[in-house]
């Protein structure tokens, strides 16, 4: 099998360098994710996370596990709750692959926005907590934590729109009116660069956190693969986008849902929250931001559609939440009008 881990050599790597990391070692493969595997190991008492680059042919500069360990890294001193990084390995010849290992959090993973296994106060608390370290996220200073090489500098939407457009046309099957639009339209509307730079996630989102067995608060942020030095809206309109998706979507979003009844803020509030954590009076151009988040998570979406069609995506649900392209390209072209 593609996703298969090897532990002959990755057994003995790990003892060289993780001493405490003693007992038969043992794997298991997390479900969900369509990007890089991961996988829980134990052995004995202790127990960490592998994640690896797929195996097969990738899309260039696309799994970069090391960057992940960078980012965990340098994050460690900081307010922004993420595992420690552990090792990395860049040597494709232990498992096939590079990867690296880190802390395995004990907590709760919530995967529907709509959290109906909270308690209506924990639940604005958990969306609090979430506007609360997205906001210490793009506070942190890049060059104080050694992150100021962590991405190009420049416009950070025309850099990303320039590489997802190459991604999608190198993982295209299909011509997708909706997705030419957005291509067409988004170099062409840019907002003008106000020089802002923040580390962002770029896949910043209520299953990417790990919370508290008990508490209404964040021990961990995962999934760290497709963050960069960026603009911080994209982190925002990209968490307030997830949100639109219908409940029937195969990605559960907040539509049709009342959230004054769930006790979960409106779109205004909590960009007035983030606004105020961040000290900014405001944000325009938000229709850009949106048509631009919908456009990139597209991209991503036909990258995994095309892995699924040759055998390389690392869930069975990959092919499945790969039909999501066309509906989420519509809905980002909803913002062009």
């Amino acid at each position: 099998m593609a996703q298969a881990l090897e532990l002959t050599l990755l057994e003995q790597w790990i003892r060289d360098r993780v001493p405490a990391f003693n007992g038969d070692l043992k794997a298991e493969k997390f479900a969900g994710g369509q990007s890089n595997p991961t996988f829980k190991l134990t052995a004995g008492d202790n127990a960490y996370v592998l994640r690896r680059k797929p195996q097969g042919t990738l899309l260039a500069s696309a799994h970069a596990v090391d960057r992940e360990f960078k980012v965990l890294s340098a994050l460690a001193p900081t307010n922004v709750p993420v595992p420690t990084a552990v090792a990395l390995c860049e040597d494709d010849d232990v498992i096939g692959s590079m990867f690296y290992i880190m802390e395995y959090l004990e907590g709760r993973i919530f995967w529907d926005p709509a959290l109906p296994e909270v308690s209506d106060d924990d639940r604005y608390a958990i969306y609090d907590q979430m506007n609360q370290v997205m906001a210490d996220m793009h506070l942190v200073d890049i060059h104080s934590v050694g992150l100021s090489d962590y991405g190009k500098p420049g416009n950070y939407p025309e850099r990303q729109i320039g590489r997802r457009t190459k991604h999608y046309r190198a993982a295209e099957t299909e011509t997708i009116p909706a997705m030419e639009k957005l291509i067409d339209w988004l170099p062409k509307n840019m907002p003008e660069d106000d020089g802002r730079v923040s580390l962002v996630h770029g896949d910043y989102r209520l299953d990417n956190m790990i919370f508290h067995p008990t508490e209404p608060r964040i021990i961990g942020i995962l999934d760290w693969e497709l963050s960069t030095l960026g603009h911080p809206l994209a982190d925002l309109a990209y968490q307030l986008m997830a949100w639109q998706f219908p409940r029937e979507a195969g990605i559960n979003g907040l539509a049709g849902l009342s959230r004054a009844d769930l006790n979960i803020p409106d779109d205004e509030t909590y960009i007035r929250l983030y606004c105020e954590r961040t000290g900014q009076p405001g944000i325009e151009d938000w229709n850009f931001y949106m048509a631009f988040c919908f456009f990139r998570l597209a991209s991503i979406t036909q990258g995994i559609r095309k892995r699924a069609l040759i055998g390389t995506a690392s869930s069975p649900e990959a092919e499945a939440k790969a039909a999501m392209v066309g509906p989420l390209s519509t809905m980002g072209a909803a913002y062009t009008d």
